[in-house]
């Protein structure tokens, strides 16, 4: 009969349906794009591993089915770009999913993406910086994500010791563990996602309770008990709940369409990659009608339904505030003792313990905020007329507002809490970021084949418009013989090169230097092996190499700081050396430039990228920890807003509905005199309380609950301020959003035929 009643009640019973309907379809939708995360980044990841080839252990003898292969990763105007340069050693190499064949020399596949990009006029040094024809795109199987930029090249420069070799693509993965502040924010963000969606949810469930209850109430005159109406209710319910979960698949499947416009933490998917795993899909359509139900029986037993009439002049009872405690005081007393913990550990008992605490905290602000708004305004007395109404109205009956106000509260008290934790992890980065972005410095590395490359280099740079300034040496890591594991540091250059690094005195080709204060090992006549072992099981045959017993002493200038100040124990030029028989040799640039002149640091990538495509670059030029702190700001932002806007719609029909009831009163009171615009303030007045107190509850919860995150990580306790502001102010444009949208019924309620009765 439930059922039947909402399916078949007329306009005013589908009205109810469909708003029922329309808040559930919202919190499924939301509810399966959370459940498509693990499947998402499985096939994100899947679709690395299956391309990539990190190096092998045995590097396979070169044969018709293997292949040179290098990376080559680029930047442009701080987007990244990523490279790979090929060489097959015959007629049948490896080819990675999304080609049918590698590309010949000087040819190159692109994904479509960045097809796109090397098209726009403004790429021109993007296009000199890859000089390759296109001679077609990566497919989706080769691709991370429709937005990712990505090249694969043919080359017949690519020789040792740049790259190596491989007979297959496709690469062991095992995840990555994430870092405890990592695994941390995961946890929160669930919370924080899925509290305010069971908030919204109960809501929903909700939506027409009043005129719900006044049918009960009809039913009950005509001889039903309290049992069957509450049975009625729950069909009714189940309706409502049905069609929503139904709606939030439809809305899901159009959300997903979207996928491939939105990049967040460089993560970029395909809209077929956003689908949820069988289990969580079953828990969704089984436990959101379940809810539904719950939330509506549970209505159903503060309810006093008479065959007369629902009884709703007697005086409420008194909130009581004891037990309204205890979800808040529950959720600190689990998080308290993960403070003790001198490091987060990752263990299912921790995250229990997290995730609970956590919850039951943005509970609590829901269940302290109908005690809040009733004791506030029990205690206001007179005012301007609206404001009288108004308060009148929440001593009244302020449970329906409060009920929708919880959902803000709890968004807004998760968003902050979130916010604060990833300020507070990011605040290093943020810092180190900062002074080394304050020199404009770009460095490179690569496997060095000589020093006439390194000088190559050089040369191309200091020729480039907008670079002030470039050094470079050849650096390499040595151990003593016999290996004790005492590694020392080594630079070959010129002496002018060299003369950048430390105060020399006279140099010419064929001289040393050991610096001053740095390891004993670097004595003069000491033997020294250019091929050391790196790890224990690490043997290589040793490349001695023996130090000139005239080897003079020099000291080192100090530069500052961070990856300037040259940490050197040897100082060679380039006759002493053989770089070949160096293990692991490496050609270092470092490169000024002048932030005045335009592109300045994308002609430098130019220039060097025409000397070896396969240079990595360190630079603070593109911060990348700067765009995920953007990224995030902005998705918080998005998110809240969205969340509020949808809670602020339960709020219009909330009120809406509140106003329906009140339309006889709403006639009366105008005909007397009271004017429009009174009545107007009077709803104002009505959501903004409400909302008002759940934003300083829901700012004290947030800042509580950031403060015992950030201290589970033995971080800095920082609060963004425009961020915690921001979000209060989304908050508050709630009530204005409300109130201009409750205003036209307002209108149409106090006509004077609004007193006609039967």
């Amino acid at each position: 009969m439930g059922i039947r009643f909402a399916a078949s009640g007329g306009r005013e019973g589908w009205t109810r349906t469909a708003l029922t309907a329309v808040g559930v379809a919202l919190g499924v939708a939301v509810l399966l794009i959370g459940a498509s995360v693990p499947t998402l980044m499985n096939a994100w990841h899947g679709r690395e591993k299956a391309r990539e080839n990190l190096g092998q252990m045995h590097e396979p003898p070169r044969g018709d089915t293997t292949v040179r292969y290098a990376s080559a990763d680029t930047v442009f105007h701080g987007e990244p770009i990523r490279g790979r340069l090929v060489r097959p050693d015959g007629a049948h190499p490896p080819v990675p999913p999304g080609m049918d064949r590698l590309p010949g020399p000087g040819e190159m596949r692109v994904s479509p993406a960045l097809r796109e990009l090397l098209a726009e006029p403004g790429s021109a040094l993007l296009r000199q910086r890859l000089p390759y024809k296109i001679v077609g795109v990566i497919g989706d199987a080769g691709l991370q994500g429709p937005a990712e930029l990505t090249y694969v090249a043919g080359s017949t420069a690519l020789r040792p010791p740049a790259g190596y070799r491989i007979d297959h693509f496709g690469k062991g993965w095992t995840p990555r563990p994430l870092t405890p502040q990592g695994t941390l924010l995961v946890i929160m963000t669930c919370v924080a996602l899925l509290t305010p969606v069971t908030v919204f949810l109960g809501t929903s469930a909700r939506f027409g309770h009043d005129r719900r209850e006044r049918r009960l109430a009809a039913l009950r005159l005509l001889g039903s008990d309290i049992a069957t109406t509450r049975r009625i209710a729950a069909g009714e319910a189940l309706f409502g709940s049905a069609l929503g979960l139904a709606g939030g698949a439809v809305l899901f499947l159009a959300a997903r369409q979207t996928a491939g416009w939105i990049t967040l933490w460089d993560i970029n998917v395909f809209p077929a990659d956003v689908r949820p795993g069988a289990l969580p899909a079953a828990l969704i359509a089984v436990l959101v009608p379940a809810v539904s139900v719950l939330v509506t029986l549970f209505a159903q037993r503060g309810v006093t339904v008479d065959p007369l009439g629902v009884v709703h002049r007697r005086p409420a009872p008194r909130r009581r505030f004891w037990w309204r405690l205890l979800p808040p005081v529950l959720g600190a007393a689990l998080l308290l003792p993960l403070l003790r913990q001198r490091v987060w550990e990752d263990s299912a008992a921790n995250t229990t313990m997290l995730a609970a605490g956590s919850m039951l905290l943005l509970f609590g602000v829901t269940a302290l905020l109908p005690w809040l708004v009733e004791a506030v305004v029990g205690r206001l007395r007179g005012g301007p007329v609206p404001w009288q109404l108004a308060i009148r109205r929440l001593q009244a009956s302020g449970g329906s507002a409060t009920r929708a106000v919880g959902g803000i509260t709890v968004a807004v008290a998760g968003a902050i809490a979130i916010h604060m934790l990833f300020t507070g992890m990011q605040f290093g980065f943020t810092q180190a970021y900062a002074r080394s972005g304050a020199l404009p410095r770009i460095g490179y590395t690569t496997q060095a084949e000589s020093w006439q490359q390194t000088e190559r280099a050089l040369a191309a740079v200091r020729a480039t418009p907008g670079a002030t300034d470039a050094q470079g040496v050849i650096e390499a890591t040595l151990d003593t013989l016999p290996t004790s594991d005492s590694f020392l540091n080594l630079a070959i250059g010129s002496c002018a090169e060299l003369r950048r690094v430390a105060t020399l005195g006279s140099c010419r080709d064929g001289d040393v230097f050991v610096t001053q204060g740095r390891d004993r090992a670097a004595r003069p006549g000491a033997t020294l092996d250019l091929n050391p072992p790196f790890a224990p099981e690490d043997r290589p045959t040793p490349h001695p190499w023996t130090l000139p017993a005239d080897a003079r002493q020099v000291p080192l200038r100090h530069l500052g700081d961070g990856p300037d100040d040259h940490r050197y124990e040897i100082l060679a030029t380039p006759s002493t050396v053989d770089v070949r028989r160096l293990a692991m040799g490496d050609m270092a640039l470092r490169i000024g430039f002048d932030r005045s002149v335009p592109d300045a640091v994308e002609r430098i990538r130019t220039s060097m990228a025409k000397v070896t495509p396969t240079l990595y670059e360190s630079s603070a030029v593109d911060n990348p920890h700067d765009r995920a702190y953007s990224g995030i700001r902005n998705g918080l932002f998005a998110a809240a807003a969205v969340t509020l806007l949808l809670i602020g719609a339960g709020l219009i029909i909330s009120t809406v509905e509140q106003l329906h009831e009140r339309r006889r009163v709403l006639s009366s009171l105008h005909a007397f005199g009271v004017r429009r615009s009174g009545l107007g303030w009077s709803v104002l007045w009505q959501t903004a309380v409400p909302v008002l107190l759940g934003l300083v509850l829901a700012v004290g919860c947030g800042l509580l609950l950031g403060t015992l995150l950030l201290r589970m990580i033995n971080a800095e306790v920082r609060v963004d301020w425009p961020v915690v502001a921001g979000m209060a102010g989304i908050g508050g444009g709630v009530i204005l959003f409300v109130t201009a949208l409750s205003l036209p019924p307002l209108w149409r309620m106090m006509r004077p035929e609004g007193l006609r009765t039967e």
